[in-house]
């Protein structure tokens, strides 16, 4: 379910991006980056429905305040239950220990607020997605240790009709968290961190954190 490649650092400011799933073979995933350090030390994968995925997330997003000091942002995609997970985050973040990422207003010719919480792909917005997600993996040089986002990105190709996506029989969760995480990634700027004591514990996956 959680990957962790390396220790979550005091002062670490992280953006945790999901992909939700309804069921069946698909699956639920989060990409934990941590903008401090360019790279992704924690991922998680899953098959289960999105209402599975969201106490996870939640939990271990509290752990990562916890460790670091610093509120994490989360986003999810909107489609596939997205758009209600992120509101049910609003919902359970009662200690405030995290925020929710709120997507820019994009096509538009005059500026206006948006209330989008998490990232709407669309006709329009996914070639963002994918050629920023490039950019950055290409360009920037992001760290990514997990094998299987590694070879979810090798199947994701254009087809014929111009449009990103998986190869057939293939999957893209991985992938498209990360998208949403590059996105998150270039909008967020990173904060100053809390004056808090910081926990013994190496892996905060493992940590005896409950749901509050």
């Amino acid at each position: 379910m959680f990957k962790q490649y390396r220790k979550i650092e005091h002062g670490e400011f992280f953006l945790i991006a999901g992909d939700c799933s309804q069921g069946g073979p698909d699956y639920n995933a989060g990409q934990f980056i941590s903008k401090t350090k360019a790279d992704i030390p924690l991922v998680y994968h899953a098959q289960g429905v999105a209402a599975q995925m969201t106490p996870e997330i939640h939990r271990v997003a509290e752990a990562i305040h916890d460790v670091t000091g610093i509120p994490p942002v989360i986003g999810f995609e909107r489609q596939m239950g997205g758009a209600s997970e992120m509101e049910r985050l609003r919902v359970l973040n009662r200690l405030n220990k995290y925020s929710l990422f709120i997507m820019p207003v994009i096509g538009q010719t005059e500026e206006k607020e948006s209330n989008k919480l998490g990232w709407d792909t669309n006709v329009l917005t996914r070639p963002i997605l994918t050629g920023d997600m490039k950019n950055i993996v290409d360009v920037n040089g992001i760290i990514i240790y997990d094998e299987e986002t590694i070879q979810e990105l090798f199947w994701f190709i254009v087809n014929k009709q111009g449009k990103p996506e998986a190869m057939k029989g293939k999957n893209d969760d991985l992938v498209i968290s990360l998208g949403v995480g590059i996105q998150m990634y270039q909008l967020c700027p990173e904060p100053l961190p809390e004056v808090t004591s910081i926990p013994s514990e190496d892996d905060i996956i493992n940590r005896n954190w409950s749901l509050k």
